[in-house]
């Protein structure tokens, strides 16, 4: 099984402007042997490692650290898309076999319509060239925009993260699932399981996911929902081992090995 979205970091990097003490129990060192300790007793053999910082000097932090690690078999970094020499940065990355995609991290960015620039588009092509996907840190305002992303660029392999990150905790549902059904019309647009847990509010019981979870699985299919943990993120709503129980059980059997491995493998060329 691969785990299609964790994290490590090191806090002397000083890159992380989102994690300070205020965050609770994440804000320390985390590396890949950590994740190993909770990932390995639920049967996890690989994983996609996910930028957490808008630095391209994290994502070589990343690529050093995927090159020592067999089990790390992807890595999802950042670049400035809008640079004026961003073709050649992607490229340069790019040689390093591990990148499999990159994704700005749009939630943060406060104008929805970012991504829909033309300015990005050498960017984008660049990607295509190096066969890299482009994953989409995204909260439901921009499911449309992707969408749109889609019908201009048919080629590029998308992935949503966190499901778009519906908020669950205030019973949000149908602008959210509406546009997750409409941007499931796009083939080559594929929806992590994922981050579910955060947006729920603190202490919220796993079957409160659940109709979400739904959702995403009727929207994409099997064979389009790639299963990811967020940690060490999810550790500010629940443990990995409960979260792996939970989304196992929500998926057919028989559809197991495509949500637990097969997709992550299509999508992330690995």
């Amino acid at each position: 099984m691969i785990d299609a979205h964790f994290h490590i970091w090191r806090l002397d990097r000083n890159d992380y402007g989102w994690l300070t003490p205020a965050i609770g129990s994440i804000y320390r060192d985390v590396t890949v042997d950590h994740w190993r300790a909770v990932s390995a007793p639920c049967g996890i053999r690989g994983g996609i490692l996910v930028q957490a910082a808008p630095t391209e000097a994290e994502t070589r932090f990343l690529l050093q650290q995927a090159q020592a690690a067999p089990d790390i078999l992807g890595v999802v970094g950042w670049v400035d898309m809008l640079a004026s020499d961003a073709p050649a940065r992607i490229a340069a990355l790019a040689r390093q076999p591990k990148l499999k995609a990159l994704r700005p991290m749009l939630q943060d960015i406060a104008d929805p319509d970012w991504i829909l620039q033309a300015a990005l588009l050498p960017a984008f092509e660049a990607m295509l060239q190096c066969d890299l996907a482009f994953d989409a840190l995204i909260k439901p305002v921009h499911l449309p925009r992707i969408a749109t992303l889609a019908r201009r660029l048919p080629a590029l392999r998308i992935v949503v993260d966190h499901g778009a990150k519906p908020d669950i905790a205030h019973g949000q549902w149908q602008g959210w699932a509406d546009d997750l059904a409409r941007l499931a019309d796009a083939p080559q647009v594929a929806c992590k399981l994922s981050g579910l847990w955060n947006e729920a509010g603190a202490q919220a019981p796993l079957h409160a996911l659940e109709p979400c979870a739904r959702q995403i699985l009727s929207c994409f299919g099997t064979t389009r929902v790639l299963w990811g943990s967020d940690w060490p993120v999810l550790e500010l709503a629940g443990d990995y081992a409960a979260w792996h129980r939970a989304a196992t059980s929500w998926i057919d059997p028989s559809a197991r090995a495509d949500v637990f491995e097969a997709v992550a493998r299509r999508v992330y060329r690995v």
